[in-house]
Parts: C-alpha cells; structure tokens; sequence
C-alpha cells in the first residue's frame, strides 16, 4: 500500500476520532493486543515495555492477535511495514490538503509505518511513527496490496 493507504486503514475507528496506538487511544498496550517490545524480548533488546507480555521473542504468526475494526492484522506490532512511498519530508505542505498522495516518484529510503517487535518507546508505539530504509531489517516486511477498479 501507499503510505496513505497504510494510514487510513491502521488509524480508522468507526466514529469521527483517528486511533493514536493500534490498540486505542492510551498507553500501555491492552493485554494480548499486538508482538511489541515486551518483556520475552529483554534478551534481544534493551528497551521493552514494561509489564506487557505477548509471549512471541520475536515476530509472531501472522493473525496471532485480533485484527483491526477493518479486520486486517497486525498493522502496530509484530513487523514495521515498508510501504510504496520514497520518503520525504514536506515541510512546504504544511496546512494544505492532498488527496490520496503517492509520495515522491524517485528516492533512496522507502517509508516504513509501524511498530515492530523490536519497538517500545511512545514515539514508535503511536501509528503517526514514520521511519525509512533501503536495507532489510529483522524486523521490517511487507504487506500486499492492489487497486480495486
């Protein structure tokens, strides 16, 4: 998906709000509501979150936990997500409105949403969390998607 297309599905809930975490609006994490930092990965990691546990050391199976009011899986948690998009950074846009964006045609880094298993800091955690590589990573991957016409 487009990074656009990532963060509509991972932030709808039905009602006027966008979500903050794949799980709500606050911290921590709900029991049994995503693969985060936890405590399983303290050997692996040094950041984890403290009290949560998801019994996964690393990535999980996929649909290991509850999908999303979408019913798409594991959009916060288990692995980050490289998405369509070059990254940019779009400071001249601040204040407009863009519809369904696509991002810069060519660059080095693709974005990545997300949080992974790896990932435990408020900043990672929230789904508005923008990070970019051109490398793999043990804890970045994919998901597919395609246009409906």
């Amino acid at each position: 998906p487009t990074e656009a297309e990532w963060a509509w599905v991972a932030r709808y809930e039905a009602g006027p709000n966008a979500r903050k975490f794949p799980w709500g609006d606050a911290l921590p994490p709900t029991e049994k509501s995503g693969n985060y930092a936890d405590r399983s990965a303290a050997s692996l990691i040094a950041n984890n979150l403290d009290g949560y546990m998801d019994g996964y050391v690393a990535s999980s199976p996929v649909g290991a936990f509850k999908p999303n009011a979408l019913g798409v899986y594991d959009v916060g948690g288990n692995v980050a997500e490289w998405v369509h998009d070059y990254y940019a950074v779009y400071p001249e846009a601040a204040g407009q409105t863009f519809t369904d964006p696509t991002g810069p045609a060519t660059g080095s880094f693709h974005v990545i949403r997300g949080s992974s298993w790896q990932q435990a800091s408020i900043s990672e955690l929230r789904l508005s969390y923008r990070d970019y590589g051109d490398k793999p990573r043990p804890d970045v991957g994919f998901r597919i998607a395609r246009y409906a016409q």
